[in-house]
């Protein structure tokens, strides 16, 4: 079995994130395999020991991006790919659906495993405009995938309740969390990766230019969320909290 996963680099969310005239700077920022994507590896290591066949890693983006990719080789995967290009710098789904389709269409796959959005822009976009792209069936927010006879049945996450989906092959699925528990690179897998194939690509390489990927949405701003302020505690008896309470809500909240 054929398995191919795209995933991208995110900036870690759980560190300090610096923002500079609306754009996000990446001088000291920690960056990390999106986490969704992380079930997308793992659940494809876990296809390939029980079906045989590979497991390729593709990502696009700038030329760092290359250490996630060696984290997923470490993690098992068997090859990567990375599409890094000046053109793609400002790129949105669109972009990146776009060349992630070149990269794919002459490659031979059965399934095709994503996350289900990413945890910086959480558009959720690429994994279903890749699958247009390719004229294959997708099943979105997935968290449990079963394969006999080139058929796929899957359970995906419908906002709190689940709904099973046949589906032949070949299929993009996007992962959801629940999926799996994804495995840490061990040493091992570590010092394997470094040796495992890393195919390095241009939009040249792919037949692409510039006015066929340009972006087709543009973010024109980016900023913190406002600190919230401290809570307040109402004191007394539980008469006294509700008549304060309320007070507060019609005369400083004004929501009453």
């Amino acid at each position: 079995m054929n398995l191919l996963v795209v995933m991208k680099q995110t900036f870690d969310t759980e560190e300090k994130i610096i923002i500079e005239q609306g754009q996000i700077k990446d001088d000291g920022a920690e960056f990390i395999i999106n986490p969704y994507d992380e079930y997308a590896v793992e659940e494809a290591i876990k296809l390939r020991d029980e079906w045989g066949g590979e497991v390729t890693v593709i990502t696009v983006g700038p030329a760092r991006a290359e250490s996630a990719l060696r984290t997923a080789l470490a993690m098992g995967a068997d090859r990567a790919v990375i599409v890094s290009d000046e053109h793609i710098v400002d790129g949105d789904g669109h972009t990146i659906s776009k060349v992630l389709a070149a990269v794919i269409k002459d490659r031979a796959f059965d399934l095709i495993l994503a996350g289900n959005m990413s945890i910086d822009h959480g558009a959720a976009q690429v994994g279903p405009r890749l699958a247009e792209e390719l004229g294959i069936a997708h099943v979105a927010a997935v968290t449990e995938i079963n394969i006999k006879d080139s058929v796929a049945t899957v359970i995906r996450d419908v906002e709190g309740d689940s709904e099973a989906i046949e589906v032949p092959l070949p299929l993009l699925v996007t992962a959801q969390q629940g999926l799996n528990e994804p495995r840490y690179p061990s040493l091992p897998g570590i010092m394997k990766a470094k040796r495992k194939p890393m195919e390095r690509l241009t939009i040249d390489d792919l037949g692409l230019n510039a006015d066929q990927i340009a972006a087709k949405t543009v973010i024109v701003d980016q900023f913190n969320a406002p600190k919230k302020e401290a809570g307040r505690m109402l004191a007394g008896a539980p008469r006294e909290q509700v008549k304060e309470l309320a007070q507060l809500l019609r005369h400083e909240a004004k929501v009453v």
